[in-house]
């Protein structure tokens, strides 16, 4: 794989995983992230690792931003290709009202871009209707 095809199929599965985040539609949560990927952060001041699966969960039981008519901000802010199969992205997203910075570690498995790990951070909380 070229250096210029393995960041055009990254692009396109970090824009998977943009429009995971804002439809929350997890009937496509499988090619975005592999079952065995864990997410890291904190919330509420305390350090929490969920499973895969315990986020697609997550996702599955809660209003979509779109569905609550929330701004789509989303912006790669960082694209790392170690090699054919190992990438990293920082990423900022919009959640609602919650904006956070991502860093994604991809593999690519079976030709596909796939998250193993995530670490989250909340930049910043707005308060509705507040510019």
């Amino acid at each position: 794989m070229t250096d210029a095809s393995a960041v055009e199929s990254l692009t396109r599965a970090v824009a998977r995983y943009f429009d995971l985040m804002y439809d929350s539609d997890i009937a496509g949560f499988d090619r975005v992230f592999r079952a065995t990927a864990q997410l890291h952060g904190f919330r509420d001041g305390v350090m929490t690792v969920w499973p895969a699966a315990t986020f697609k969960a997550m996702l599955a039981g809660r209003p979509s931003p779109q569905s609550l008519g929330a701004p789509r901000e989303q912006e790669i802010l960082l694209l790392d290709v170690a090699s054919a199969t190992q990438a990293l992205v920082k990423v900022r997203v919009r959640i609602n009202t919650a904006v956070f910075v991502d860093y994604l570690v991809y593999h690519r498995i079976d030709g596909e871009w796939l998250i193993t790990a995530k670490a989250y951070h909340v930049e910043r909380s707005e308060v509705p209707g507040r510019a």
